[in-house]
């Protein structure tokens, strides 16, 4: 059971956490598909057929990306745009999401504290992420628990960043695999 996990950050480069976890992921290859979406399609133009067939190659998608303006970077509602077609992701014959797992992997600036009716932002990340679950229920695609890191903008720790890469990879593997519960 092999997971891809589609990285969408626009300046990878620069990014402690993001590019952190990535590059914990890629040690993990025979079980996971590392796909960065700005450095496969800097121009933007990305390539439909190719990348259904790298989702139909796996069973689990992860998008990994830090939260922008209370949503994805611009790429990935583009690329989901594009690739979740009709009679391909959904519609009579539309079934090449069915019964695959999606997780989210989000890293956000704002402290935990901030998020929730009684934060600064009066939403949960479970709210502010309903599109993606309403993607999922209509593609037939099963929701997954979020993985969060909060607090990118309050100077992580490296040891809080390394720990953050080594959950995340549990994640993937407890979760998004197997469906258990993880302990992370």
């Amino acid at each position: 059971m092999k997971t891809l996990v589609i990285v969408t950050h626009p300046n990878i480069e620069t990014s402690r956490i993001n590019k952190r976890w990535a590059a914990e992921l890629r040690k993990h290859s025979e079980l996971m598909t590392v796909h960065e979406l700005y450095s496969t399609y800097p121009d933007g133009k990305i390539d439909v057929e190719r990348e259904q067939k790298l989702i139909e190659a796996h069973d689990n998608i992860v998008f990994q990306f830090p939260l922008y303006w209370y949503s994805s970077p611009p790429l990935l509602k583009q690329w989901l745009d594009e690739v979740f077609t009709y009679s391909w992701a959904y519609g009579s014959t539309g079934d090449k999401l069915r019964n695959r797992k999606l997780g989210l992997a989000i890293s956000l600036g704002g402290k935990e504290s901030d998020f929730g009716k009684d934060g600064d932002i009066p939403f949960t990340i479970n709210e502010i992420t309903i599109p993606f679950q309403a993607t999922c229920s209509y593609t037939g695609m099963n929701f997954l628990p979020i993985f969060t890191v909060y607090g990118a903008e309050y100077h992580l720790t490296d040891e809080q960043i390394e720990q953050s890469a080594i959950d995340y990879v549990k994640y993937i593997v407890e979760i998004v695999q197997s469906g258990e519960k993880a302990t992370v």
